[in-house]
């Protein structure tokens, strides 16, 4: 795999184009600080308790920093447990991040597999800077991002060992997302997706449900919709783990920082409330 500039194809539809340009704008400080800590930059939440110990005291000049470290010690920790659950990875393998963002999980799949990994991202900027980051590391030659749709990804079928969605599955239309994880997946892969999704159970959507749409400018969809689309594509669930308490105090921390981004009481509330749901999805290709 040779380092190249990154192509740019035209959106295909003009809501690609309203979400290629939304990322290409972003800069949250919550994002890029985050990732400052240790050079990992994620686009996804965190999971796990809050180590209080660490914090110390709030009145510390220092204390702010050391809310940050622990915020992106909880966000390394889900995707490191996405990871987890792709199970046995040979080094010859190849894995597919789709909506890779600025590629924080494929620096550690590929540290932890030593495989290719290969993402997908509308936002030509987000691409650039994965792609700098693996030069940076040493590791171009087995991490790359590429600007494409994860509806159409540029990869022959069956020739992905595992394939996730870490918090953008809801960019799409599910059903056909999850036939073209089936296409690219090698039967027995394994594929993975942590998410939101609005809980049934609620009714509809909440309020709080309709703010985060707005505010990223997605469609979240409900975990009926997820487990009904992987069953018409030869997805089948090996594991559904609600993560909704587990990443409740990730959320609270936050809300408490500098980095806060006014979306916070939403996802606060739409957890306790029990209208929204965190959920790691694993499934094999059948």
């Amino acid at each position: 795999m040779t380092s190249t500039s990154v192509f740019i194809p035209a959106p295909a539809t003009p809501y690609q184009g309203d979400i290629a340009r939304y990322w290409d704008g972003e800069a949250r400080p919550v994002n890029l600080r985050l990732g400052d800590v240790d050079g990992l930059y994620h686009h996804h939440y965190g999971i796990g308790a809050v180590d209080h110990a660490t914090l110390g005291d709030a009145d510390d000049s220092s204390y702010e920093s050391r809310l940050i470290a622990e915020l992106h010690r909880l966000e390394s920790a889900q995707a490191a447990l996405l990871l987890d659950h792709l199970g046995p990875i040979e080094r010859d393998a190849t894995l597919v991040d789709a909506g890779c963002g600025r590629g924080g999980s494929m620096v550690m799949a590929h540290q932890r597999f030593g495989c290719t990994v290969e993402g997908v991202t509308l936002s030509a900027k987000q691409a650039d800077f994965a792609n700098q980051r693996a030069r940076e590391l040493g590791m171009d030659d087995h991490v790359r991002a590429r600007v494409c749709d994860m509806l159409g990804m540029p990869f022959e079928t069956g020739q992905a060992a595992a394939s996730w969605n870490n918090e953008s599955s809801m960019y799409v239309d599910l059903h056909d997302l999850f036939a073209e994880h089936a296409r690219v997946l090698a039967a027995g892969g394994r594929y993975v997706t942590i998410t939101g999704c609005w809980n049934p159970r609620y009714g509809q959507p909440s309020k709080w449900v309709s703010q985060i749409n707005a505010h990223f400018e997605c469609n979240i969809h409900s975990r009926r919709e997820y487990l009904r689309a992987m069953a018409d594509n030869r997805l089948v669930p090996q594991a559904v783990i609600d993560l909704t308490s587990a990443t409740l105090p990730y959320w609270e921390l936050r809300a408490t920082s500098s980095l806060v981004t006014g979306i916070e009481e939403a996802f606060i509330n739409s957890y306790k409330d029990g209208s929204f749901q965190y959920l790691l999805i694993a499934a094999d290709r059948v």
